[in-house]
């Protein structure tokens, strides 16, 4: 819709130069239209402050160019009028039956609306969520679940190429301790006496392994105990996900890859030691990760010969990179800042564009209820997972409520709020705006009123009410709005454009 404004408004500002009712003194480039929609109801329906960018060329006061521009603008037949204000904003009131047309064009495009080809097709890898098959998904997990794949639907109506991508960290510490807790809870299932360290995991979910692995009738084996734990949870993982409406395209072992690596890991160090990026102290490896913008040099390798996760991360990014995608995203939690630097660092050294990442943050979650904070911990017997979540306020609701806030922005989660049939419950805020339309086209079936199959223009310039108007200006805004959210890899914006439009109806 914006681009239709734009294009008369650039078309009015091209005649004034070509016929000299304005005149490029200084012999500049014009500037580009940039079209606004007005606040208030006063000021129009858009405003545009092209005047004053031309002034440095007009070498004249912007008003005058802005009166030459409302001018010619106003012949459009879309105009009904332009206003010059202030310092030399132009003002555009639009006819009626432009709006009626604009819904029309809405209709016409159906469940096609809000389609573009901002991505030009763009191959994009968006990797998120990716816990550590240790324990079930807690609340942060599903922020992050519900930021990453509504991202990728908005981008894909946008005109990317999305892949959707979860990393398994199957293998090291983490996974060592998973399968060690398990195989304690297991003998205590057999009635030894143990003990349990502190730094196990306790959830009630490792018992539930334990047992799994009696009646499964597994050796007892570390790895295992280990290799079983890791599966389970991973099963476990991808079921809530699908519950949450989430499948991802594919699903990357950290195992698989360093299995696949011609050599393994000490393969990817020989690369960096070609590139001259490493050196060694204190009998260990380390990346010259300073080098490269990061705050300090990153150890790759170990005294003791064991190597770090960054080493695994500098693999699976080099692994990404010769996939031939054109952009990375990389969803985080809050508590991954400090790995940006050294995860840019890997591109720089390998001389590829770091532009080509790009990372969003997802803030922490403070789960309430009725206001009070609800305990979360995850190697604690007290435990709130993602699923039980669901089953509490359902899965729509809670996606809504994620998105509700900016990624990096934290947030509250009330769980009576969630659930909660009042307005002052966003979902039910909009689920109820559907309700009510579909009561009203229930109640006009049961009249014998039935909506036409076809809406032309002239049937629909019958609504001209100030609060018809108003909701069809906020629906032809919904291409716009895929189209930023899209580019500023901001999901939260769909949520407050919904939010509004519902208000528009109530």
């Amino acid at each position: 819709m914006k681009a239709g404004i734009k294009e008369i408004i650039t078309k009015a500002v091209s005649i004034a130069f070509e016929s000299g009712l304005l005149t490029n003194a200084s012999g500049g480039e014009l500037p580009e239209v940039i079209i606004d929609k007005s606040k208030k109801e006063a000021f129009g329906d858009f405003s545009t402050n092209i005047a004053m960018l031309l002034s440095p060329l007009t070498k004249e006061a912007p008003r005058k160019a802005a009166g030459v521009i409302a001018e010619l603008a106003q012949k459009d037949p879309a105009v009904e009028k332009c206003e010059v204000a202030g310092p030399g904003f132009i003002n555009i009131f639009l006819e009626k039956t432009y709006w009626a047309e604009t819904l029309a064009e809405i209709l016409k495009k159906g469940s096609d609306y809000g389609k573009s080809n901002t991505g030009k097709g763009k191959k994009v890898l968006l990797e998120f969520v990716s816990a550590n098959p240790t324990g079930p998904l807690h609340i942060g997990h599903g922020r992050g679940a519900a930021v990453g794949d509504s991202l990728a639907r908005i981008m894909s109506l946008a005109g990317f190429e999305i892949t959707k991508e979860f990393y398994v960290n199957d293998i090291g510490v983490q996974t060592i301790i998973l399968g060690d807790s398990v195989r304690l809870r297991y003998k205590e299932l057999k009635g030894e006496a143990i003990n349990f360290p502190d730094n196990y995991y306790k959830g009630d979910y490792i018992k539930g392994l334990a047992k799994e692995i009696i009646n499964n009738n597994v050796a007892d084996d570390k790895d295992n105990f280990r290799e079983f734990a890791c599966k389970k949870m991973r099963e476990n993982i991808e079921a809530d996900l699908n519950r949450f409406g989430i499948i991802f395209d594919k699903w990357f072992s950290e195992g698989e890859m360093v299995r696949n690596i011609g050599g393994g890991l000490k393969s990817i160090i020989k690369k960096l030691e070609k590139r001259g990026v490493v050196f060694k102290e204190d009998n260990a490896l380390w990346f010259k990760t300073l080098d490269y913008g990061d705050d300090k040099n990153r150890v790759l390798q170990k005294a003791n010969g064991e190597t770090t996760y960054f080493l695994s991360d500098v693999a699976y990014h080099l692994d990404k990179i010769n996939r031939g995608y054109d952009m990375f995203i990389n969803i985080w939690g809050a508590d991954h800042h400090g790995y940006e630097a050294r995860i840019r660092a890997v591109f720089k050294a390998f001389d590829y564009d770091d532009s080509m990442l790009k990372i969003v943050f997802i803030q922490l979650v403070a789960l309430l209820r009725n206001g009070t904070p609800v305990a979360m911990g995850k190697r604690e017997g007290e435990f709130v997972t993602l699923q039980q979540v669901m089953e509490e306020v359902g899965a729509d609701a809670c996606r809504f409520f994620f998105l509700m806030r900016k990624s990096d922005a934290h947030l509250d989660f009330d769980l009576e709020l969630a659930k909660k049939q009042a307005p002052e419950n966003p979902v039910y805020y909009v689920q109820y705006c559907h309700a009510r339309i579909k009561s009203i086209l229930f109640f006009a079936e049961e009249k014998g009123v039935k909506p036409p199959d076809v809406f032309n223009p002239a049937l629909l310039s019958k609504l001209g009410a100030k609060e018809e108007v108003e909701i069809i200006r906020h629906l032809a805004l919904f291409e716009e709005t895929v189209e930023k959210s899209a580019l500023a890899m901001e999901p939260h914006r769909i949520t407050f454009y919904l939010t509004e439009l519902a208000g528009l109806f109530h």
